[in-house]
């Protein structure tokens, strides 16, 4: 046997070596908990303190387990759990994966992340951020011991229930999210800014109107649970004072009307820190139409993304596929933080000398003041982040603690080797909840954009697209020129 052939013969075995090494059974399970306290509760999401006394829908944690085998071999796994909270708190993940290494003390949970789909009428779950009363209303850690209970059980109710099944993906779109920074003449921004005014040049940035699903069935071909990605956070009714999903309870209610009572929907917010389901211009034509058809905002909401996934089931349920590349990387990365100009402590401090006393947002704003001090010891901050990256068949999965600007969303989605990118933000553990703007948003200032809404760079945010492209191109790594 030549050289060559030889060669080509130990490169063709580690080829399907690693062919077999990656591809194999895929193995799905699913279940859903109810986290809604029946106790007074205390809502995170604005400056001010509000207490829910009652639920106006219920909140819940959607769970799908996957895993890889070849015959009794694991190769890979995934829990992805998606809940109706405003952020994954360092405590809640804390008391979650206690509560599940108690129940499933061989499931390995760097495999594990729960996601919030950021709806600002959900319990808190930060100590410290708000004045709660001490009595007559839940205190954050009982929350938070609370929840972690039934999210642990859904947690292990789909880990051993898993079995072979089938997955399929697709993709449609739904104009659910518009840009909420307004840009003017002069060139400032402003959060919802006003739109009908002459000094009104347009909206600072792009929108992602994808709405991508993942549907998975059981070995029977029952559908038991999709995931649905929309780069927008569920924030319609945000101010109200009672517990509630947002659009994501119409939402599910309408799927489970057509694919089955049981079926569960994982709702992932894709980059979408800039994004709000708040209308910005049109406003009348909007709501007429809203009105004529006789839904409430987020109902309207719902229709659009419910018929994005119809459109996407009609096209898509043929094409299952049982075995699956399921490969799922975790890294910690260290983005470089925002420094705090002295103009900017100077600010700060005159503010909160000014300002109404408020926990939350005294809490906001002295938080600028301590890195400003930390400045002086460690001239080069930088910040720890942790995130996911999965693959899926043809699909690739990416997360991120922050509220990402939509644009850094866009450059993953754009770069990726993967047939279809679903970006995932407010992914807990690991890393600062806030926003990460593009440098255009620093430039234009406004909440958002300013010191004291940002921890890390737009520098870290490029840092972060880059690396989460680089470990999403590892997943699709192609043969170099002397393997060919």
């Amino acid at each position: 046997m030549s050289r060559k052939l030889l060669t080509a013969g130990l490169v063709g075995s580690l080829l399907l070596l690693a062919a077999e090494t990656v591809a194999g059974e895929l193995w799905v399970g699913a279940a859903v908990a109810d986290i809604t306290p029946s106790e007074p509760v205390a809502l995170d999401g604005q400056f001010e303190l509000r207490i829910s006394h009652k639920a106006a829908t219920p909140i819940t944690a959607n769970v799908v387990a996957l895993e890889s085998r070849q015959g009794d071999r694991s190769l890979d796994a995934a829990v992805m759990v998606s809940c109706d909270l405003v952020v994954i708190s360092d405590l809640l993940l804390d008391k979650v994966h206690q509560a599940v290494q108690k129940r499933l003390p061989s499931l390995d949970l760097k495999k594990l992340f729960l996601n919030a789909t950021h709806t600002h009428t959900a319990p808190v779950t930060r100590p410290g951020v708000y004045d709660i009363p001490k009595t007559g209303v839940m205190q954050v850690e009982a929350y938070c011991g609370f929840a972690a209970e039934p999210i642990a059980d859904a947690i292990e109710k789909a880990w051993q229930g898993r079995k072979p099944g089938t997955v399929s993906w697709g993709l449609a779109h739904a104009a659910v999210a518009e840009n909420r920074r307004a840009t003017y003449a002069d060139g400032h921004a402003v959060m919802y800014g006003k739109t009908d005014c002459p000094d009104f040049r347009g909206l600072e940035g792009c929108e992602d109107h994808d709405v991508g699903t993942l549907f998975f069935w059981n070995d029977a071909g029952k559908l038991i649970a999709m995931a649905v990605n929309v780069s927008c956070p569920s924030q319609e009714v945000e101010g109200n004072s009672n517990i509630n999903a947002d659009f994501w309870h119409p939402v599910r209610q309408s799927l489970r009307k057509r694919y089955g009572p049981d079926v569960c929907v994982l709702g992932w917010a894709g980059a979408a820190g800039d994004q709000s389901p708040h209308l910005m211009y049109r406003k009348q034509a909007e709501e007429r139409m809203r009105a004529l058809r006789k839904l409430t905002r987020p109902e309207e909401l719902a229709r659009r993304i419910v018929a994005a996934v119809d459109e996407t089931f009609d096209a898509v349920q043929s094409d299952r596929h049982a075995n699956v590349p399921l490969i799922h990387k975790v890294e910690t990365l260290q983005l470089p933080m925002r420094l705090v100009t002295e103009a900017e402590y100077a600010q700060v401090k005159a503010a909160i000398a000014a300002e109404k006393p408020s926990q939350m947002r005294d809490r906001w704003q002295e938080q600028v003041l301590k890195r400003y001090e930390r400045q002086k010891a460690d001239p080069h901050p930088v910040s720890e982040t942790e995130i996911h990256v999965l693959r899926i068949g043809d699909v690739a999965i990416c997360t991120n603690t922050f509220e990402l600007f939509t644009d850094y969303g866009v450059r993953m989605k754009a770069r990726s080797l993967a047939v279809q990118t679903f970006v995932i933000q407010l992914v807990g553990g690991g890393g600062p909840f806030c926003y990460l703007p593009t440098e255009r948003a620093v430039r234009g200032g406004g909440y958002s954009a300013i010191v004291q809404s940002n921890l890390i760079t737009p520098d870290g945010g490029q840092m972060l697209v880059d690396r989460t492209v680089a470990l999403i191109d590892s997943l699709w790594a192609k043969p170099t020129e002397e393997t060919k």
